[in-house]
């Protein structure tokens, strides 16, 4: 009796074992500090999300009009 009941705890703990789930997304986000030592840079600015949106609209600045140059 007290060997099945160890048998069936025995059991009960390999199956709350086996549900558990390590979720992974492997999508390739790299802290900026690790993308830095990646790439060889010197600073971690360009890999920052907060500084990304600063390179965004690059070429999209101020339009000069042909009409004021003459």
């Amino acid at each position: 009796m007290k060997r099945e009941i160890i048998l069936i705890l025995i059991a009960l703990f390999t199956l709350s074992l086996s549900s558990c789930y390590v979720n992974k997304h492997p999508h390739g986000h790299v802290p900026p500090g690790q993308a830095k030592k990646i790439h060889g840079e010197k600073s971690a600015k360009r890999y920052a999300p907060g500084q990304q949106k600063k390179h965004h609209k690059k070429g999209k600045g101020h339009y000069k009009h042909s009409v004021y140059l003459d």
